[in-house]
């Protein structure tokens, strides 16, 4: 048997990340004792509706999220316990909501810090509805074989090497969420284990105090001994020799008093729990909860270190007299083993496993993000730019000085067009429509195609293919016309000979000012004199200035649409900061913007 946590306790954890942490290291508990796991539902109002994934072996468990713990219980019944898992500032409250719900009957806080006033009123209240309050302040609750609430008991192996996988005769009774789980261990090592160990937390003023988890040991058979683990400060250790002491007792009880150290340093010097503040030599003191204990036949060994030979000693004597029958172990071979991480398995050499993806361009499993193998601040230190970082990731090379400045010169030619482009309008009419940032630009993007800036990509690609099979502008022209149509990147729908486009003469003047070898370049400008001279707007622009660019700098011909991309990103959301700026409404049409060709309003006929 055993008290508090039973294999019928079903668990609601109000809380987020560290109630879902709790889960998983009950989960691992379970899993060791191969039953389901407990938890039932969380209790998180942000993430309402909403549910958690909890490891269960090597699988998930899905658990849903509720607004509250009546939400919670009125979708699943069996709940009879609640784990808070909530700041100090609300945790009152959560304790408060669970003890109100008439299906719960056990509430046990891990949260410190919780104000005494609260505590205080928490456990009147639970005491009131004749429910049990655990903590604040507590590591939880486990027992041995059944359950386990919190985190108490420690790791996987701990849970293994404590023999929790199976009940023992020992009961604990603890202040202190690490000695907690050293009790455990000890009772282990020296007996047969536990059955159930409960940390009550380190408050001055618990829920539930020594004495009523006595009285519940003492009324479970298979409970022969309990150990407790008091400190300085407070009463209760006194409250339980006098219990203990009161009369003769089935269990035998066995404490341990930390703070004799206390004595020896200046009087009032505070300690790690709340409740850990009181006495030097008189009553509260380590030194008069010992004696009080020693006095109500208890067993106190003289140090903390000779507990184990007492536990050791109790059971010798509680198997001797009958009362306890040797557990016989089980081979750790014979328990589940909790499966690994890949992450785990990998480092220990068990497992290879094949990558998903492939990437040869960055890396940010260290300190900070290396491009191509170069650490980020130290680019940034050295003086190198955002062009020599689209070098490395779009080319996997550190771009020149003079390549570099080329690259800056195209994305500042090529940031915007001005609000009339089909990019801009598409940004501009989501911006008004109040949709955010990321989708109204995204609405911009999706405008980029052969006729709006995505035809650098086949400038390039055809420039480069007439350089590389050193074809005459006439030959270009005639393959062009048969095979694929008009050439990408010659023609505007408003430049012209007359009308220069000036981004594309700053651009190319620019490059040909510089002691380097442009091949598409001059190919591209000697198509323009051959084409323009047919209809003057058939001039080179500036999707194909920057495709015969950046095909010179020797850029991949499938990232040269990126330039424009990257580059008209920063325009777009220019355009979108601006309309938020303005405040502007929702655009609609004019009726004069549009030629309604569709057939005048006439009678609907007869359905036949």
């Amino acid at each position: 048997m055993s008290i508090l946590a039973n294999k019928d306790t079903r668990v609601v954890i109000q809380g987020g990340a560290a109630g879902l942490n709790a889960a998983r290291r009950m989960a691992e508990f379970c899993y060791m004792i191969k039953c389901q796991l407990n938890v039932e539902a969380f209790v998180y109002p942000p993430d309402a509706g909403k549910t958690n994934e909890v490891p269960y072996g090597n699988g998930l468990v899905t658990i849903p999220v509720y607004k509250s713990v009546a939400d919670a219980t009125a979708h699943h019944p069996q709940i009879n316990t609640s784990l808070v898992y909530i700041g100090a500032d609300r945790a009152s409250a959560a304790g408060m909501e669970a003890l109100n719900d008439p299906k719960i009957q056990t509430v046990s806080m891990i949260t410190e810090g919780v104000p005494e006033k609260d505590a205080k009123l928490l456990g009147r209240h639970a005491r009131k509805l004749g429910k049990v309050f655990n903590g604040p302040s507590s590591i939880g609750v486990i027992s041995a074989g059944e359950c386990r609430l919190g985190v108490i008991g420690g790791a996987f192996d701990n849970l293994v090497s404590c023999k929790l996988y199976r009940e023992g005769s020992f009961g604990v009774i603890t202040k202190s969420g690490g000695l907690s789980n050293e009790i455990i261990w000890i009772c282990s090592q020296f007996a047969d284990g536990i059955t159930t160990a409960i940390g009550i937390g380190g408050d001055a003023y618990p829920g539930t105090d020594y004495v009523s988890y006595l009285e519940m040991f003492e009324k479970d058979p298979q409970t022969k001994a309990v150990v407790i683990v008091g400190e300085m400060g407070g009463d209760l250790e006194e409250r339980a020799a006098e219990w203990y002491g009161a009369k003769k007792r089935r269990i035998k009880l066995l404490a341990v008093v930390s703070g004799f150290c206390q004595e020896s340093l200046p009087k009032g010097m505070k300690f790690g729990h709340a409740g850990a503040k009181e006495g030097m030599k008189g009553e509260g003191s380590a030194r008069s909860k010992a004696e009080a204990f020693k006095k109500a036949g208890a067993t106190v060994p003289d140090t903390f270190g000779a507990l184990g030979p007492a536990i050791k000693a109790t059971y010798e004597e509680l198997v001797k007299s009958g009362q306890v029958k040797p557990i016989p172990d089980l081979s750790h071979a014979d328990l589940p083993k909790l499966p690994k991480t890949v992450e785990e398995s990998m480092k220990s050499g068990e497992v290879m496993v094949a990558p998903l993806i492939k990437t040869t361009i960055s890396d940010d499993r260290g300190d900070e993000p290396c491009y191509d193998g170069y650490p980020a601040s130290e680019l940034i230190n050295k003086g190198y730019e955002i062009p020599h970082v689209i070098g490395l990731l779009w080319d996997k090379r550190l771009i020149s000085k003079q390549e570099a400045e080329i690259v800056k010169r195209i994305m500042m030619l090529s940031a915007d067009h001005g609000p009339c482009v089909s990019g801009a309008l598409g940004t501009i009419i989501a911006a008004c429509a109040g949709i955010g940032m990321s989708q109204s630009v995204a609405a911009g993007l999706i405008m980029i195609g052969p006729r709006f800036g995505g035809a650098v990509t086949d400038a390039g690609r055809w420039f480069k293919y007439a350089v590389d099979h050193k074809l005459s502008v006439d030959d270009f022209l005639a393959y062009m016309k048969k095979n694929v149509g008009p050439v990408p990147g010659i023609g505007h729908r408003v430049k012209s000979l007359r009308n220069p486009d000036k981004r594309v003469k700053e651009l190319a003047g620019y490059v040909k000012s510089l002691p380097i070898k442009t091949p598409h370049l001059d190919f591209a400008l000697e198509v323009e004199k051959v084409t323009a001279a047919k209809k003057d707007n058939l001039i080179l622009n500036v999707d194909g200035t920057m495709a015969a660019v950046l095909v010179d700098l020797g850029f991949p011909v499938d990232s040269l649409n990126g330039f424009f991309i990257l580059s008209r990103t920063i325009g777009l959301i220019g355009h979108w900061v601006d309309q938020k700026r303005q405040e502007s409404r929702l655009i609609r049409l004019f009726d004069y913007l549009v030629n309604y060709a569709a057939p005048k309003r006439r009678e609907v006929p007869p359905l036949k």
